[in-house]
């Protein structure tokens, strides 16, 4: 048997007897008694009390003081602590790869912006803004050209086109019913403009920041041509899908508004006017509902590169069952992107203000008044600066949750680790 202690042995150890054949073991000195189920000392040979036996030397002892015991030989008896192959931290033991021991599963891989696991709210915040910090020459490059763009067209059309002065009876008092409806009329007009084409522009940037965020999943580069090229054939059914979801919105809160609307005009009173309301707040939660269900379909088509219908429905699979999750994540990052937006917009909304003719105070009592050039302009550069930062926060964040249901749901990160080229838990591409 092998007497050390702490390590029981599964089995016969080759330390537990001598093979036929092998070289016989140096035996104990004479003065030493012999242990229990020791074999008995060969007689022929005697070794001096000063001297210990070969590959046997250990530190002196005095009186009263055992000898220590002999280092476990080799085989499953001894203990191979932190050795190659064991138990404890060293290579290929067992803690170096679970953390020393039984501590948990070793780190998932992050080959790009974040781990290749379900992430958490902070890893996909913070997977948006590391695309944004990473990648900054592309992200903010499209991100400048197309908010240039887009303020360029909505600055000229404010300031050429559209009719301003037309909208101040809303600010009359004395205003009559036609003036005011005629007023109302160029204000939604004017504001749904401005809404298309910045519609238009985001639609633009969400179909090239989708590409560069996708990539940046793998710790991939790629350049303004390289994402427009990947992400072309898609933008047209993109813009498609953006326009249906708006027309389904109008339909919903028309739909709700329709029967308080159609008792106003039949019976009038209080009793039609609370029956609108009502059904704008139904219609606003069922919107509301619908909306975060179909908020995946822009990454699924123009990353599963799908149809509109087909992308609809794949965002309503992957959001069954974490609805709550996603909208609070959504709701988030859309809070931190509009007050950082803000932050930048409202300065520069006062200091054309200021500059322009009729300071500050003109501006806040006459909620804008005659808007001159100046005014256009300075304004509009906050707006490209805010533009900046909105559309890589909330198009990445988007992306990211897409990525997170699919690997929860599908088990994406073992696809996405092999076209990351990882080789194990824990690996960068190329290890």
């Amino acid at each position: 048997m092998n007497d050390t202690p702490g390590w029981a042995s599964p089995g016969s150890a080759p330390s537990d007897g001598q093979e036929p054949g092998s070289t016989p073991r140096p035996a104990e000195p004479a003065d030493q008694p012999r242990q229990p189920g020791q074999a008995p000392q060969d007689p022929g040979v005697k070794w001096s009390k000063e001297q210990p036996p070969p590959a046997q030397w250990s530190a002196p002892t005095g009186p009263g003081q055992s000898a220590p015991p002999p280092p476990p030989g080799p085989g499953w008896g001894a203990p191979p602590p932190g050795g190659p192959g064991g138990y404890g931290g060293g290579p290929g033991g067992w803690g170096g790869n679970w953390g020393g021991g039984w501590g948990g599963p070793p780190p998932a891989a992050k080959p790009g912006v974040i781990p290749l696991r379900p992430l958490g709210v902070g890893e996909i915040l913070d997977g948006a803004v590391s695309t944004m910090r990473t990648y900054w020459r592309t992200v903010l490059g499209i991100s400048l050209t197309v908010a240039v763009l887009t303020e360029v067209v909505v600055v000229l059309l404010q300031g050429l086109v559209l009719d301003n002065a037309a909208t101040d009876a809303l600010d009359d008092p004395s205003a009559t019913l036609g003036e005011l409806a005629d007023a109302m009329g160029n204000a939604l007009v004017n504001s749904g403009v401005v809404f298309l084409i910045t519609l238009v522009g985001t639609v633009a940037a969400t179909a090239l920041l989708t590409t560069v965020t996708s990539r940046a999943v793998l710790g991939r580069s790629v350049t303004t041509r390289e994402a427009w090229h990947d992400a072309r054939p898609q933008t047209l059914k993109l813009f498609g899908l953006i326009c249906l979801l708006l027309l389904i919105t109008a339909g919903i809160m028309t739909v709700g508004a329709l029967p308080g609307f159609l008792v106003t005009l039949a019976a009038g009173g209080e009793a039609g006017i609370a029956l609108t309301v009502l059904g704008l707040i139904c219609a606003g939660v069922l919107t509301l509902w619908l909306m975060i269900r179909l908020s995946l379909a822009s990454p699924t088509l123009m990353l599963e590169k799908q149809g509109i219908m087909k992308a609809m429905s794949r965002s309503a699979r992957l959001v069954r069952g974490s609805w709550w999750r996603v909208f609070g994540i959504q709701l988030l990052a859309t809070i931190i992107a509009n007050v950082v937006a803000s932050i930048i917009v409202i300065p520069f909304t006062f200091l054309a203000a200021a500059v322009g003719g009729g300071g500050v105070s003109g501006f806040l009592d006459s909620a804008g008044g005659d808007i001159g050039w100046t005014f256009l302009i300075i304004s509009g550069i906050g707006s490209v600066i805010g533009s900046m930062i909105t559309f890589p926060i909330t198009a990445g964040v988007t992306v990211l949750l897409y990525v997170d249901q699919r690997i929860r749901r599908e088990a994406l990160d073992l696809e996405l680790a092999r076209a990351a080229g990882v080789q194990g838990p824990g690996a960068t591409p190329g290890s």
